[in-house]
């Protein structure tokens, strides 16, 4: 039942007809949800519904108010937008697990991939559909729309409709909401229920369609060079049309470790000869030792002997260092090859894949031989992650934390409250999955080649990659997630022990990565045993030393970083002398 108190209703007392009976038998329990955009009508027609089929009324944006305790413009005002967004998950997911009733969302659940796959799961999606001039009409005088708060109010109704509508197209049903009477709706809705029940597809289309839901394509915007990162499961085996539409009539040179190529290659190869693609493989062993100038070597002679043109594409199925490798080697070849990103592990998914970093590292540090070179498109397949070691899974989720601490606190107060879920699977991590990638696609195209703000995605980095280099980028003790992860730490105590940020920032920053099974100290490193000066003088190396003086990424808050020059090395020294002690 909802939890706002009953209210006298006649849809209580009036027996549902015979049409109204088969269409709830037939829908066997499932809810009926009503999408769509402010002002469709939701509420008015969802009540008439209700009591057309005999079924509860719950309007979820009324029950966000009663949980709350406040109104929903009084939320956005006090906490934002990406909290109530949060609450409306939440909040939806509880309506869909107390038995059939007719539901009226707000106009942004819908958008919520994870909320789309429980109603999916079980429920009915209605959409009901205005074009602009019916809902503007509607909605123009009335002032508890947060999202039209501004001083063109319309515009943005627009701009909704623009960015909206082709999701609410994936609703079960829709109906045009038009002036009119309100019954001529419902009786639509009645007759949209009972085609969708006709074809059968409410006893089968629900897994199919959740599974479906699983997909999100985040747009990294650079002009003629922009791009797309597909997220979702099952793309290795649809990467051959992915790819046939982004470079027609190409080759493909596959670059994998042996690790991968005996748990994905084949189904890439089964992709690519469907959809007519010639290729060939380029097999390389596994760990960071395969960033190296020999094996670079190795990989350019085995794209020229294959004789890949400049028009043909290298393809990168791996993790970070196959990213890296392969993405330089495509920006090396003939001058500059095309390149597409298969990224199989978390990390790479979230981070190295996006973007246009590309390198291999060198004895003096990690990734300083390189070149910027952006892929041509992003195939993060979920489905990959169900092999990655647990180790490298959490190695990987340290750069989706980053994400929150550097710039979006909201982020990390869902991470610090759902990372179970993004461990477990399903909507949880394509949704921060997803949200990483449109995080750095957004830093990525404000500051494409690193001359700004771009240098906060190496928050902890200064500290991790200097530790790597220590440890020989020997995986057994130290892979790279797990640097930044301790490098986030001690940026984080190093802010504290500076002034910059209170204590108990460094004190969450710590236990969040701590409750995951992340390393926090440099002491947590197998068989360390260097001094503070062997740090130091690895942090030198850093690519953003400018002129002999140390760069860092330090922390204000959770969520606001900022870029620190002309840092003292001597403070560095003494500071890392205590985190030794």
């Amino acid at each position: 039942m909802s939890g706002i108190p009953e209210v006298e209703d006649a849809a209580r007392h009036v027996a549902p007809d015979a049409r109204a009976r088969a269409i709830v038998a037939a829908l066997g329990g499932r809810s009926i949800v009503l999408v769509g955009l402010m002002g469709s009508g939701k509420t008015a027609i969802g009540r008439r519904l209700a009591h057309r089929l005999g079924l509860e009324f719950v309007d979820s944006d009324a029950e966000i108010e009663w949980a709350a305790g406040m109104t929903i413009p009084e939320i956005f005002a006090r906490y934002g937008e990406p909290y109530f967004r949060d609450g409306e998950r939440r909040v939806m997911a509880r309506l869909l697990v107390d038995g059939a009733r007719v539901i009226a969302t707000g106009g942004g659940a819908f958008m919520t991939a994870e909320t789309r796959v429980r109603i999916a799961e079980s429920a009915v999606s209605i959409w009901l559909k205005g074009d602009l001039e019916v809902l503007w009409r509607r909605v123009r005088k009335r002032t508890h729309r947060p999202l039209l708060q501004n001083s063109n109010p319309e515009a943005t109704l627009r701009k909704l409709m623009d960015e909206r509508y082709p999701t609410y197209a994936k609703a079960d049903v829709t109906v045009i909401s038009r002036e009119g009477p309100h019954e001529a709706v419902v009786e639509e809705a009645l007759a949209g229920l009972e085609r969708h029940i006709a074809s059968g597809a409410h006893k089968h289309a629900g897994a199919a369609k959740a599974q479906a839901e699983l997909f999100e394509k985040v747009r990294v915007d650079l002009g003629t060079r922009s791009y797309d990162i597909c997220i979702g499961d099952g793309l290795v085996a649809q990467a051959g049309s992915y790819i046939a539409a982004v470079a027609p009539g190409a080759s493909a040179a596959i670059v994998s470790d042996a690790n991968v190529a005996g748990l994905h290659l084949e189904r890439l190869h089964r992709s690519l000869a469907a959809a007519g693609i010639r290729y060939a493989d380029i097999v390389v062993a596994p760990g960071e030792g395969s960033k190296s100038f020999a094996v670079f070597e190795t990989v350019c002679k085995a794209i020229l002997d294959g004789k890949f043109e400049r028009g043909d594409i290298v393809i990168a199925l791996g993790g970070g260092v196959i990213g890296d490798l392969a993405g330089y080697a495509a920006a090396s070849v003939r001058r500059g090859m095309r390149f597409v990103q298969i990224p199989t592990s978390l990390l790479a998914q979230v981070d190295s894949s996006v973007g246009g970093k590309t390198g291999i590292n060198a004895p003096q540090g990690k990734n300083l031989i390189g070149a910027f070179h952006q892929p041509s498109l992003v195939l993060a397949d979920m489905g990959c992650l169900a092999t990655l070691p647990p180790r490298e899974f959490r190695a990987g989720y340290a750069e989706i934390v980053k994400y929150g601490l550097i710039r979006d606190a909201d982020f990390f107060e869902w991470l610090d409250a759902n990372w179970r879920e993004v461990f477990a699977g399903g909507a949880a991590r394509i949704r921060a999955i997803a949200k990483s990638c449109e995080a750095k696609a957004d830093v990525v195209a404000g500051d494409e080649f690193e001359a700004g703000d771009r240098a906060l995605l190496n928050f902890g980095h200064t500290f991790g990659h200097a530790l790597e280099r220590l440890v020989s980028y020997d995986g057994r003790r130290l892979v790279h997630g797990e640097g930044v992860a301790i490098g986030m730490a001690c940026a984080a105590r190093f802010s504290v022990r500076r002034g910059l940020c209170a204590p108990d920032v460094a004190s969450r920053v710590e236990a969040h990565l701590r409750a995951v099974g992340l390393p926090v100290h440099i002491r947590d490193i197998d068989g360390w045993n260097l001094d503070a000066a062997a740090i130091l003088d690895a942090m030198y190396q850093d690519k953003k030393v400018v002129r002999g003086a140390l760069t860092f990424i330090l922390i204000k808050a959770i969520g606001h970083c900022f870029i620190a020059k002309n840092v003292d090395a001597g403070e560095v020294r003494a500071f890392l002398e205590d985190e030794l002690g």
